[in-house]
């Protein structure tokens, strides 16, 4: 079913102007893929496949997608063709009325639900008051309401589940209950709701929508040590970690020193204690988010605040909690013999995760705890997990290891291009310098797109701190090369001038650094088209 959507995909475009999905994302990912396919493309046609599952169910959408091949097979094909293959798979079981849906394939935007809850301790009922809206978009002033399937839970003062009934219903359907949102405004109310709960929201991802819901920190850290849904619970701890990086911005812009919020130290030591969950969203979960996607929550993108507070939480966190870190990553790290099952690979990304805290600290303990996970490592995944708790450093012990892989790897290209990366995301002051003495190493080749990728593109597209450096000298580099990549490879070139995306974002000087790279680009004669459409969109936006 995944490969038949994939490729159902390939073939299918959605409006340009549809906006981005309501997942957390780098900003830097929304970067043109080439000329004809965008991340809205693949993502948003992604996601409304999913929400037909969703509002179907696996056996209804098995057996529309059994529906859409016996019709279509080997022909040319289009949305309404799938979507009538499930309306009628769904028509003849009695299922959902797929009319109303057909808008996600016509309408653009994204659209935003507000949800309010009021519990009532009288009559132990729980209401929700939902509704949509959509903002217009060029050609679309007015939209009409989506169908929306919203899957949500209640939890307890235990942070249990709580089976859901809506008025009326005579026993629960489950804990997790998939409202259909076909209205501007609707009203939910769930009954035998003794005490207030805590709202779980949009479980699962069930839909691409903007929520607007009023929480406290406490709410959303408890959802992050307690929630079932997965999702939910990343999210939740998500929020925790960009509040505090926001909150520690806007005090070092007052003159304030950062300082540690407790309820992050209290979601994180909720998380470490946790040894029943799948450890791949535990890793997940306490990974703090990029300072580039943080950055970008604000109108105007503050570079040295964010920068400070995620590299202040980083190395916080690993004193703070070094012990309960060490102990996580002894207790996961995977001695056996390698092998490439979900279990381990969920294991050694929390003991990675771990490892990165504690090389934050950048002691000889830290130092002396990754060089050993990097000879014992019997696997890439834990080799680069060493690497990547010392990328920031500037000790001895990270030249060393860094020196060993690349004399190892050297003749093996995919590998070495991990290497190349490492050193291109690294926060440290000389970043750039190493980046262009990197230029001249003899196994980087400008004309191998995955090489020009792992250094430059890396450092333009994700190296937040470094290539925003105050003097531009990031800037510059980054123009330089896209001149450089134009005439043998404009589609690198182009995806590397796309690092400039957000330059109207930005306060002085970095806005007219910024502009002055990109003009710099577009007075260039001889320019290509992906180049030229890049550039020409970005200055004008």
């Amino acid at each position: 079913e995944r490969i038949a959507a994939v490729a159902f995909l390939r073939n299918h475009q959605f409006p340009e102007d549809a906006g981005p999905m309501a997942h957390p994302v780098r900003p830097d990912e929304y970067v043109e893929i080439n000329n004809f396919y965008t991340t809205t493309v693949y993502e948003k046609g992604a996601e409304v496949i999913r929400m037909q599952h969703t509002l179907l169910g696996p056996e209804r959408f098995r057996r529309g997608m059994d529906l859409y091949f016996e019709r279509h097979d080997g022909k040319a094909v289009t949305c309404d063709d799938f979507v009538q293959a499930m309306a009628d798979a769904s028509a003849e079981s009695d299922g959902p009325d797929l009319s109303q849906f057909r808008r996600w394939y016509a309408q653009a935007g994204t659209p935003v639900v507000t949800v309010r809850g009021r519990h009532d301790p009288v009559l132990g009922s729980y209401t929700l008051e939902v509704e949509q809206q959509t903002a217009p978009t060029p050609g679309q002033p007015e939209k009409l309401p989506f169908h929306i399937p919203f899957a949500l839970g209640l939890l307890d003062a235990g942070g249990r589940d709580i089976p859901l009934r809506l008025a009326g219903e005579t026993a629960p359907v489950g804990t997790t209950r998939v409202l259909d949102l076909i209205e501007t405004s609707q009203s939910f109310t769930f009954a035998g709701i003794d005490a207030k709960p805590v709202l779980s929201l949009l479980r699962g991802f069930s839909s691409p929508v903007n929520i607007e819901f009023e929480s406290t920190a406490q709410q959303r850290a408890f959802l992050a040590a307690n929630d079932s849904d997965p999702v939910n619970r990343w999210v939740a701890a998500q929020s925790i970690h960009s509040t505090a990086m926001l909150e520690i911005a806007a005090n070092l812009r007052a003159g304030r020193q950062p300082a540690m919020p407790a309820v992050l130290l209290d979601v994180m030591r909720a998380l470490l204690a946790d040894a029943s969950s799948d450890p791949a969203l535990l890793a997940l979960a306490l990974t703090l988010p990029d300072p580039g996607y943080v950055a970008a929550l604000e109108v105007t993108m503050d570079v040295d605040g964010i920068a400070t507070a995620h590299r202040f939480l980083r190395r916080q966190l690993g004193l703070q909690l070094r012990e309960a870190f060490t102990l996580r990553f002894e207790e996961r790290r995977v001695r056996a013999p390698y092998a490439p099952t979900p279990a381990q690979t969920g294991t050694r990304k929390l003991a990675n995760v771990c490892l990165g805290y504690l090389g934050a600290i950048d002691d000889e303990a830290s130092h002396a705890l990754a060089t050993a996970h990097f000879d014992a490592a019997d696997n890439m995944t834990d080799t680069m997990g060493a690497l990547a708790a010392l990328r920031n450093s500037s000790s001895d012990a990270r030249e060393q290891l860094f020196a060993r892989f690349e004399a190892k790897w050297r003749d093996e290209p995919l590998v070495l291009d991990k290497w190349f990366s490492l050193e291109a995301l690294a926060w440290r002051n000389d970043a750039l310098v190493r980046i262009r003495s990197l230029l001249a190493h003899p196994r980087f080749n400008a004309r191998n797109p995955n090489r020009v990728r792992a250094l430059v593109g890396a450092f333009a597209l994700r190296n937040f701190e470094q290539f925003n450096a105050i003097d531009g000298s990031g800037y510059a580099f980054a123009a330089d090369q896209v001149l450089a990549l134009d005439a043998t490879n404009p589609q690198i070139a182009a995806a590397i001038a796309g690092a400039f995306n957000f330059w109207k974002r930005f306060p002085e000087p970095r806005r007219g650094l910024m502009e002055a790279a990109l003009q710099r680009i577009a007075t260039i004669p001889g320019r290509s088209p992906d180049v030229t459409e890049v550039v020409t969109r970005t200055l004008a936006d």
